[in-house]
């Protein structure tokens, strides 16, 4: 039977094919007949693939089922089989995300299911698509709020569907039954819809409404904020080319500063709002809509503003905006463009005390100048989905989070107040990392890593800081660690000569050179280790660091001789040790050269 199927479906994507290439010869039907060719090979590749477990294992071979399915698209945009194919390219990113784990990818089955629904809303297969979409909301992404309103949706809208039994079923087992009936009849949820911003909400109803295929996805809008530092990350399913501008105050119509950046050739996703409301003492809110049927504008309006950087990273593609109010009181009289750096914030009634034989005043002055070491976040490098360098039987991810705790905890036992990325296995952006370090105004950044090397003699230790990469060496791991192809970081070094005015470089080379000479100081009283030095390169999770930051790659998790110590209590302990020590050196360094 297979052999049979496995033929059958050689047999119709070769008449398919000819079909295709019959339409140069037959021009007047070309574009019906095109989208109807393209469909039928796009079908029998999907489900061919889902019945090969093997070759569904690789993500390629699904991208190339969702490209030909755009081709149907692009060759016929409003005809019949528009919508059948946008189904099937939700379908697709649905076991993409059943394989890979990756929340985006369900993201992007959602959004593809909701352009059916706005586009097409009483095609044959629009119920199928709010059941599909209820189904990956509830036991995909956890939203099971949203899950209730789709299936609500079949039961209220279609109910001679032949799917709103099984809506039935699912919207009793989710629960509060009626009160996503009654939200999609008319209740608080229109009211709602009503009360939002009009022409925010009228602009993203009308891009999805008028979608062309082709273009790239506005996916998650995120932020991470306090009084005197905001990041803003918008997260794209394709590279875009981007513009940005800052407006000044409009007291008439109470319009504050704000910043807006377009981002061209694309469109919003479905599940991205039209409003979020911050008020974190920088940022009043973050505004989407749809300012042309090519072009999303994101607009932040700002209640107080002094600097900001915007720069795009890689895999998957998003563009961070960092917002800056270094003094955490006083609004910048009008858009200041160029960097003014980073302070850190004052605080009035201090616990500080200076070290043994400086003045009182002193010690103030350190706090004031932002030259004290308290706070100090620890971020275990990976986790949740990523599990960073496996070898030897060790996940790094799994290293990197236990050794994280005992550096924690011997930092807190010498009076350091001790904050962390992650205390799980969870997942976190890298831009996060760094972003929760400014928001908690951290003193200093370490990031905990386990090395890898494609050769397993290659072994040693080795402490990173921000800044231009200056051997092959570097660039293989900062490629690495930023999860991105080594060809990448020549553009990420040309974005980094604008982001290091604000970055604290030399602080963080100083912290780099105490901590490897510690360590390996310490670690050599009992065990051979090889220094590898301290070495500079563009790692997304230092880049907008307001605190001095380095990561630190505690060994190679592909050589044996480290692999097994790295299982080793004991041993980590002396390396841990070690870190320790290279930071109280780093902090009574800071404070001698201040009393000088």
């Amino acid at each position: 039977m297979k052999q049979h199927s496995a033929a059958n479906i050689r047999l119709l994507s070769a008449l398919a094919l000819c079909a295709l290439a019959a339409l140069f010869l037959c021009p007047s039907p070309a574009l019906a007949a095109s989208a109807q060719s393209y469909f039928t090979v796009g079908h029998s590749e999907f489900h061919a693939l889902v019945k090969d477990a093997r070759k569904a294992k690789y993500r390629s071979n699904w991208q190339s089922v969702e490209k030909t399915f755009s081709r149907c698209l692009k060759a016929s945009p409003g005809g019949s089989y528009a919508p059948k194919a946008l189904y099937y390219i939700g379908r697709v990113y649905e076991e993409l995300g059943a394989r890979s784990g990756l929340k985006s990818d369900f993201r992007r089955a959602v959004d593809y299911y909701g352009r059916v629904l706005a586009r097409y809303p009483r095609h044959g297969w629009a119920d199928d698509c709010l059941y599909r979409r209820a189904d990956v909301y509830a036991r995909r992404l956890g939203e099971t709020s949203a899950a209730r309103l789709d299936l609500a949706s079949i039961i209220v809208e279609y109910p001679r569907s032949d799917m709103r039994d099984k809506a039935e079923v699912a919207l009793k087992r989710l629960g509060k039954y009626d009160w996503a009936i009654h939200e999609v009849s008319g209740g608080s949820a229109k009211a709602e819809a009503d009360d939002a911003p009009a022409p925010v909400r009228q602009q993203a109803v009308g891009s999805q409404v008028g979608d062309p295929s082709g273009l790239a996805h506005l996916d998650v809008v995120r932020f991470t904020s306090s009084d005197e530092y905001t990041r803003v990350v918008l997260e794209l399913d394709a590279q875009v080319k981007y513009r940005y501008q800052v407006l000044g105050p409009n007291p008439k119509v109470n319009r504050p500063h704000r910043l807006y950046i377009d981002l061209q050739n694309s469109r919003l996703g479905h599940d991205v709002t039209s409003a979020t409301t911050v008020s974190d003492g920088i940022l009043r809110s973050i505004r989407t809509g749809q300012y042309s049927k090519d072009t999303t504008r994101v607009v932040l309006d700002f209640l107080n503003m002094q600097d900001y950087k915007i720069f795009p990273l890689q895999n998957p593609y998003r563009i961070v905006i960092d917002v800056y109010a270094p003094d955490g009181k006083t609004p910048a009289p009008g858009p200041v463009m160029a960097s003014t750096g980073p302070a850190h914030k004052t605080t009035a009634n201090s616990d500080y005390r200076p070290p043994k034989g400086s003045k009182q005043m002193a010690g103030s002055l350190l706090e004031q100048l932002g030259l004290t070491v308290r706070t100090i976040m620890i971020d275990a490098g990976h986790g949740g989905k990523d599990p960073g360098a496996m070898s030897n039987g060790l996940r790094e991810k799994d290293i990197n989070l236990k050794f994280a705790k005992l550096v924690g905890g011997k930092l807190h036992a010498k009076g350091f107040n001790v904050i962390y990325t992650r205390t799980t296995d969870v997942f976190i952006p890298l831009e996060k990392r760094t972003a929760m370090a400014n928001a908690q105004k951290a003193d200093l950044f370490l990031s905990i890593h386990c090395n890898a090397n494609h050769s397993s003699k290659v072994n040693g230790l080795e402490t990173y800081s921000l800044n231009l990469a200056k051997t092959d060496a570097a660039v293989r791991i900062a490629a690495r660690e930023n999860a991105v192809d080594p060809r990448a970081i020549s553009d990420l070094q040309f974005i980094l000569t604008d982001l290091m005015v604000n970055s604290k470089i030399k602080e963080s080379r100083d912290l780099a050179g105490d901590v490897q000479t510690s360590t390996i100081k310490r670690v050599r009283q009992s065990y051979p280790l090889n220094n590898k030095g301290t070495r500079e390169a563009p790692f997304y999770v230092l880049m907008g660091a307001k605190m001095p930051s380095v990561l630190v790659e505690i060994g190679y998790i592909t050589n044996k001789t480290e692999s097994s110590r790295l299982r080793s209590d004991k041993y980590l302990s002396h390396l841990a040790d070690g870190i320790v020590e290279g930071i109280l050196s780093y902090k009574s360094q800071i404070e001698r050269y201040a009393m000088n």
